[in-house]
């Protein structure tokens, strides 16, 4: 018996390949299958079953696409309505893959057909669990996410998923060991560890949400501090559960060379997003006007669905030349399909073309000391709220990236201000942003408030609430 861990760092998501004498099984594959096929190939195995946990909300499955090429069956829980073919298992249903068995655990909380298939080994003993978004290392799954779906309160998801957890998952034995669909850094949970493997026993010990002294407790402890989720994510729901355009065909889309001249045509015309994926600091050099920075060398899908939202929006691509595939990979895995073609020959041929270009006014965190005057300065901190509650520019205002689609129309469009992030990534998604909505009097911070630190600045954790509200 083989288990191996496919971790997608930009994601922070977990598919699971397991394979015994011969056969093998997927749990939550990624939208590209490709890797899979190779893979089973060069086992020498036979795809036998493809495991859903849930209609997952932060990322886009391959279910489909692997179902379709291999003949494998798509397996969910109990409950689960998709509108493709597929089975739907019984609780405490077994599949044989192979020597070992997969034992099916309806866990809902979580969404209403949240399932953790438990693993027994060859002499039938309990051996891993596979937990989906109901257990998480050090966390829960939210229960806010299916509210609309399932008629139901948060409060009442959460009460059920307390009876999922307690009745399911905290009898299993100790030495379980428990891998889960995420890890930190996902939206789908508030507390999660960095490790991606751990003993459940150890969960039940450290695990906040499995040591409250009540369901009450439970509930209240679960819902506390959660933030929106990201607008992106009843969209990928929308797409796991009624399916999507082959992976094969976005990826033929995305990879199609457009000449500075096609490029600036489908901006125009088809009102497309122009996305630029270079580096942060290529971008402020120089860039085409009105064009959105999210660095591919970052979380960069989670990004462009937190900040462009809609999915259907149609996309074309600046992208350093050689790592288009990569690009249009990523975004199609939180379901951003629509991509029309990229910049053939990337920036340097729109600059070859002499086309306009803009730039960004970025400084140094030495500048920006020299610069800073105490009470007058404008300082916008686009950190999340408990990076800036911990420590921040004295008298800086909060204003979050992740919600900067809601704060932007508030910004004076002739105002001078700095602004910043934790090292500069974000503050350069959020200064293209304003420019491209015709805000530029600003002066960006390169290394935000990690080089900030370390300079002279007068800095606090003393939380002004109209900081945290209005700029």
């Amino acid at each position: 018996m083989i288990i191996e861990q496919i971790y997608t760092g930009c994601l922070a998501q977990g598919a699971y390949y397991i394979h015994s004498n011969g056969e093998a099984v997927i749990i939550d594959p990624l939208r590209e299958v490709q890797p899979y096929l190779d893979r089973f190939a060069k086992d020498g195995v036979k795809l036998k079953y493809i495991f859903e946990t849930h209609f997952h909300a932060d990322f886009v499955s391959g279910h489909l696409d692997l179902s379709k090429k291999t003949g494998a069956p798509i397996i969910y829980g109990p409950t689960a309505t998709p509108d493709f073919e597929c089975t739907i298992a019984q609780d405490e249903q077994l599949f044989s893959v192979g020597n070992i068995t997969i034992k099916v655990l309806h866990t809902p909380g979580h969404t209403m057909e949240s399932t953790c298939y438990l693993l027994l080994d060859e002499q039938g003993n309990p051996h891993s669990l596979f937990s989906g978004d109901t257990l998480f290392l050090g966390d829960v799954g939210r229960p806010d996410l299916a509210q609309k779906a399932a008629d139901m309160t948060q409060e009442q998801l959460a009460g059920m998923l307390y009876d999922s957890l307690m009745n399911k998952i905290m009898p299993l034995p100790n030495e379980v060991m428990v891998y889960p669909a995420h890890g930190a850094g996902s939206a789908c949970g508030k507390n999660m560890m960095k490790e991606t493997v751990d003993s459940l026993g150890h969960q039940k010990e450290m695990n906040y949400a499995l040591n409250q002294s009540s369901k009450e407790a439970f509930i209240e402890a679960v819902l506390d501090g959660l933030l929106p989720p990201p607008a992106y994510f009843p969209m990928n729901v929308a797409m796991n559960k009624k399916g999507y355009e082959s992976f094969d065909s976005v990826l033929n889309n995305g990879l199609r060379g457009l000449s500075p001249e096609e490029f600036e045509a489908a901006a125009e015309t088809m009102d497309a997003i122009m996305l630029d994926t270079r580096a942060p600091g290529e971008f402020a050099l120089a860039h085409i006007p009105r064009s959105i920075n999210i660095g591919i060398d970052g979380q960069f899908a989670p990004w462009v669905g937190s900040v462009i939202g809609d999915v259907k929006t149609p996309i074309i691509l600046i992208a350093t030349e050689g790592r288009e595939e990569e690009v249009v990979t990523r975004l199609s895995r939180v379901g951003f399909d629509h991509i029309l073609g990229h910049l053939k020959g990337g920036f340097s041929s729109w600059t070859a073309a002499a086309k306009e270009t803009d730039s960004v006014n970025r400084i140094s965190a030495e500048q920006f000391a020299a610069e800073f005057e105490s009470g007058k300065s404008i300082v916008v901190d686009v950190r999340k709220e408990s990076e800036y509650r911990a420590e921040h520019v004295e008298d800086a205002y909060n204003k979050p990236l992740d919600f900067i689609n809601d704060w932007f129309a508030g910004v004076d469009s002739h105002g001078e201000f700095f602004m910043h992030c934790a090292g500069g990534y974000r503050s350069m998604i959020a200064a293209s942003i304003l420019k491209s909505r015709g805000i530029h009097q600003f002066k960006e911070v390169e290394g935000g408030f990690g080089a900030i630190a370390k300079t002279a600045t007068p800095k606090t954790d003393f939380i002004c609430q109209s900081k945290l509200v209005k700029l």
